[in-house]
């Protein structure tokens, strides 16, 4: 495993290159106004070019205007010299959304009935199937 991580293995180069984007990321970060830090995301680096992502289209609009300051901001680390532009993009962070959950429940006598048809049906799957749904309606009203 070192020998893939290490200055001569398959992964070398490309934990070198994740090391300098964030340590490009952290840079700019560092002196962009306190509203616009957690916005900027730096996404790669490609033909002398850094990619610059941010989450909505206004710090897109924002970081083009200060594409000259941000440049020179990052020429003052040696290991980025060579870039001579970015590309801007805007890529939107959804929050994960989870459904809200919909609790049903059954009342008693409605529990009974499902289990009074349950007692009366001769299919044995059809009657595993009602007597399972009682009994979830009886345990909900427990609760």
């Amino acid at each position: 495993m070192s020998r893939l991580l290490g200055g001569n293995g398959e992964l070398a180069p490309l934990m070198r290159t994740a090391r300098l984007i964030g340590q490009a990321q952290q840079h700019l970060r560092e002196h962009l106004p306190e509203e616009v830090r957690e916005h900027l995301f730096v996404g790669g680096y490609r033909d002398g070019k850094l990619t610059l992502l941010t989450d909505r289209a206004v710090w897109l609009t924002w970081l083009r205007y200060e594409q000259p300051r941000l440049l020179e901001l990052l020429h003052q680390l040696p290991e980025f010299s060579a870039v001579s532009s970015f590309t801007l993009k805007v890529r939107p962070v959804r929050p994960l959304k989870v459904p809200p959950r919909q609790v049903r429940s059954l009342p008693v006598p409605a529990a009974d009935e499902i289990s009074a048809c349950a007692a009366d049906v001769e299919d044995p799957r059809l009657k595993g199937a009602l007597e399972r749904l009682a009994s979830h309606a009886e345990r909900n009203d427990q609760r």
